[in-house]
């Protein structure tokens, strides 16, 4: 979609309800679904982080959203796709600021540059008992990224069209850090496996976009 037709368009999204955890639950695994029945998330005293969904134009202002591949590291996120953020750090005066900021450490993409369209529902990370708050952001003059060679290994373009083809939704055998072998709900953009607390928030995305697009 041409990126000026998709920030008309996008601006409706600010009177929308959020789908929330019914969006959340189409891209979880359902040992995930269990266990957030069966435990309280406040009693974890979870840490808390921002993350941003950009949407932005490209040379031939079709309009794409970025992704970024995580570098392997000793955690639980390691080479797993994500979205530009992190976890809140003390200077830092809400989930927003904490979005924006990690935006920029990560990506170059100064918070100024950034319109915000829409805060979505968090979502919460039992492995690394994080409680992860995601905003949708237009980036609408962009410049080219510049991605932290320390946490960063690869920028992934996604064209909107292809986040929003339903052929991209799939089922794939996991193994992950609270089970093996598992059938777990993804997205499959640019060639990469997107599932997990990543899938859940680009389905919330998707479902809201579904509705002005």
């Amino acid at each position: 979609m041409n990126f000026d037709e998709f920030c008309q368009r996008a601006l409706n999204l600010k009177n929308l309800p959020l789908p929330g955890e019914v969006s959340h639950y189409k891209m979880s695994p359902a040992l995930r679904i269990q266990w957030l029945k069966e435990n309280d998330i406040e009693k974890a005293n979870p840490k808390r982080a921002g993350v941003m969904a950009l949407f932005y134009p490209d040379m031939e202002q079709q309009t794409r959203l970025l992704l970024i591949l995580r570098k392997v590291y000793e955690g639980v996120h390691s080479n797993q796709i994500g979205f530009p953020g992190g976890k809140v750090e003390e200077q830092d005066k809400d989930l927003l600021e904490t979005a924006l900021r990690e935006t920029q450490e990560e990506v170059g993409v100064l918070p100024s540059t950034v319109q915000i369209i829409k805060e979505l529902s968090e979502v919460y990370i039992p492995p690394s008992n994080f409680l992860v708050r995601p905003y949708m952001g237009i980036y609408a003059n962009p410049k080219p990224f510049i991605k932290d060679e320390t946490e960063v290994e690869r920028l992934i373009e996604v064209y909107l069209r292809d986040f929003m083809d339903d052929s991209n939704l799939i089922q794939e055998n996991l193994s992950t850090s609270y089970a093996k072998n598992i059938n777990v709900p993804a997205y499959k953009l640019n060639g990469y496996t997107v599932w997990g607390a990543t899938a859940m928030m680009l389905s919330e995305i998707r479902e809201l976009l579904q509705q002005v697009l």
